[in-house]
């Protein structure tokens, strides 16, 4: 007997589309026109090379990709590009890489690029407990800025970005747990990446997505796997890909493609943020969120009871009713629920009644 499905609230690796998970159940063992696995076949077959190609497709469809950025599909994760960023675009020149730090990821990725170049930290929200992102008027670049690196969503403090910052040098973000969330501007930036595991697919995979002229920084003294212009020119093929993974990211972006593109998912994740959030602030101060009101995030909401008591009985009584994962990160405790665009309706509608419940029974 199949066991239940539950609410699965994790920030990552996080919940998938059911029919995508059907659809690669049904393929798993023989892909159509195969006679084997995906998980069987090379890399350099017909058959998977239609699947490279189709799923760039259909993500240069999906971001409006402009004919000038190349899309690669890598491995490390998000903390192998802290490293090669800057490692392909600074280490040998002159430049800084301007970082802004609001929380968790982007302050890692800064440490990391410190170890390959000119890095500086043009604002930090530490003092303030990273609670907001900066103002346009606050981002202060050098004179020598080669391009400034933001998060777009960070996870952990459930702070967002409602629009790029307005800067005269190209955007770097890491996009990884609001990639195919809502519509994006390319043209603003030097490069997009995402590792797959929290709203495009499963963990091994990262999607990037770089201008060309970035992709041609790279220095030929770059190891092979550490040079974009070498991963670009073997079409992400220099070794062998992570297959099934930028095969559930094909499944996944076509199954995005159904629900209307960008913007519709964009009104649906913003809708079921709100839910979550209007508990929250017709709570009387029994849920508090982690970061200004301005600044939520529709993908990561992050909050806390009154005690961690309450937080432990929360997540306790929330597994009950089959919400699940539910847990804060450990620097900010508490709770958070990550809805990201394969989280049902269903799935928040209930998450919001229980808090509804459980702030009447123990407030």
């Amino acid at each position: 007997m199949q066991e239940e499905r539950k609410f699965n609230f994790s920030a990552g690796p996080a919940v998938l589309p059911v029919p995508v998970l059907k659809k690669a159940q049904e393929e798993l063992l023989c892909l159509p026109g195969c006679g084997a696995s995906i998980l069987e076949i090379s890399h350099r077959s017909k058959q998977f090379g239609e699947i490279l190609q189709q799923t760039k497709n259909n993500v240069r469809e999906l971001l409006n990709v402009p004919e000038n950025y190349k899309i690669m599909f890598l491995q490390g994760g998000a903390l192998t590009q802290f490293a090669m960023l800057p490692m392909n675009i600074i280490r040998n020149t002159n430049k800084s890489g301007n970082y802004l730090a609001t929380g968790n990821w982007s302050k890692k990725a800064a440490s990391e690029a410190k170890t390959q170049g000119k890095v500086d930290v043009v604002w930090d929200g530490k003092e303030e407990g990273y609670v907001r992102k900066p103002t346009d008027d606050e981002i202060k670049l050098t004179d020598d800025a080669a391009y400034l690196y933001f998060c777009a969503n960070e996870t952990i403090e459930g702070i967002q970005y409602q629009r790029e910052p307005n800067v005269d040098v190209p955007l770097i973000c890491d996009a990884s747990s609001e990639i195919f969330s809502r519509p994006v501007n390319m043209e603003k930036y030097g490069c997009l990446y995402a590792c797959a595991q929290k709203n495009a697919g499963p963990a091994g995979v990262t999607l990037v997505v770089m201008r060309d002229d970035f992709v041609d920084m790279s220095g030929d003294d770059l190891p092979s796997m550490f040079s974009y212009k070498k991963l670009a020119e073997k079409d992400s093929m220099l070794n062998t890909p992570p297959t099934f993974c930028i095969y559930i990211m094909k499944l996944v972006t076509e199954w995005l493609k159904e629900q209307g593109g960008l913007e519709a998912m964009h009104k649906k994740n913003v809708e079921k943020a709100r839910l979550l959030y209007d508990a929250i602030d017709a709570s009387n101060g029994f849920y508090r969120v982690h970061g200004n009101k301005e600044y939520r995030s529709f993908m990561n909401v992050s909050f806390r009871t009154p005690t961690e008591e309450l937080d432990k009985l929360f997540q306790e009584e929330a597994a009950k009713v089959n919400l699940t994962n539910l847990a804060g990160h450990r620097s900010v405790k508490g709770e958070r629920a990550s809805i990201y665009n394969a989280m049902p309706r269903e799935g928040v509608v209930l998450l919001r009644d229980f808090m509804l419940d459980f702030a009447k029974k123990h407030a």
